[in-house]
């Protein structure tokens, strides 16, 4: 009988080690991910493309763009949201574009867009 109580001592260090083991290891990642946030989230990238098809409706616009250094992509053709219906003045089918982008979620939002000779706009 004397064994349990000694056993039952030993195990409640070992849990309360564990316990703060996995607190120390959990506030080390949190304070990583303060520290360094997600590449390329809330970021602002720019590139330029052409507009290949415009959705006023749906608020998209198709771009094939060319490399986006700032996040590591090759040249592509892909949708981008676009809230401000004002930029879609800018964003006519066969357009030659500069534009600056940021990641919001799992969307690609537009947040300005240019002409040749222009300066960046933002609505």
């Amino acid at each position: 009988m004397k064994k349990l109580p000694v056993s039952i001592f030993v195990l409640a260090g070992l849990s309360a080690t564990a316990t703060q083991a996995q607190q120390k290891m959990g506030d080390e990642a949190n304070s990583d991910m303060a520290a360094k946030p997600a590449a390329g989230a809330q970021a602002n990238h720019v590139t330029k493309g052409t507009v290949k098809k415009v959705d006023i409706k749906a608020g998209v616009v198709t771009l094939a763009h060319e490399p986006v250094k700032s996040l590591g992509w090759p040249g592509m053709t892909m949708g981008f949201k676009v809230p401000d219906k004002a930029l879609f003045d800018k964003l006519t089918e066969g357009a030659q574009v500069e534009f600056e982008f940021r990641q919001i979620g799992k969307d690609y939002v537009i947040g300005a867009v240019k002409s040749p000779g222009q300066y960046l706009s933002r609505p």
